[in-house]
């Protein structure tokens, strides 16, 4: 019926029409490398290249898996894809665990890790950022109270009979009407 062999069967087959229609883009690809026109006194050696190329190419006609090559191809790491008949004969393909890895789909766990990692990052970039402007507004602050100290000491200088000093006043209010302007 529609139980979860047959969706895996159907993965399957898509993987393996996806690795069907990759070889022949490769192919394609790989045939037009020998159309130019080869100089004579070399023509030989790539033909001959050519040839090699080829017979690398094709996948051997005999694919009926054995036990054995099942083995060996688990033992290495590799994940195995067996393909069930389509267009009348069988196939073997086998491809790292490390590549099939980056097509599966996250966890579940993993997620709520990236999720806690990004808020971690967040947090720790918004407390950075409130130490900063923490320090800018104390350093703001010094400044301010050290200009109003001295402020402080030139206005409430007396004379020797106690009364304030007019003419530092003066001098403070020159001094400010000249940095304003």
């Amino acid at each position: 019926g529609r139980g979860f062999a047959f969706r895996r069967k159907q993965k399957i087959e898509r993987q393996y029409r996806k690795l069907l229609k990759k070889g022949r883009k490769v192919h394609s690809q790989q045939d037009n490398q020998f159309t130019d026109t080869y100089p004579e006194h070399l023509k030989h050696l790539y033909l001959a290249e050519e040839e090699m190329l080829k017979k690398r190419r094709r996948a051997p006609s005999d694919s009926v898996l054995s036990e054995e090559k099942l083995n060996k191809a688990v033992e290495y790491g590799y994940v195995c894809l067996v393909i069930v008949r389509i267009w009348g004969t069988c196939t073997f393909s086998h491809r790292s665990v490390t590549t099939e890895g980056k097509f599966k789909k996250k966890t579940s766990n993993q997620k709520a890790k990236e999720e806690y990692e990004k808020i971690k990052a967040e947090r720790a970039r918004k407390r950075e950022e409130a130490e900063k402007r923490k320090q800018q507004r104390e350093a703001a602050q010094r400044l301010y109270k050290q200009k109003k100290m001295e402020a402080y000491k030139i206005l409430s200088k007396k004379t020797k009979r106690g009364q304030p000093n007019l003419n530092l006043q003066m001098e403070f209010l020159l001094q400010k009407i000249q940095q304003n302007t």
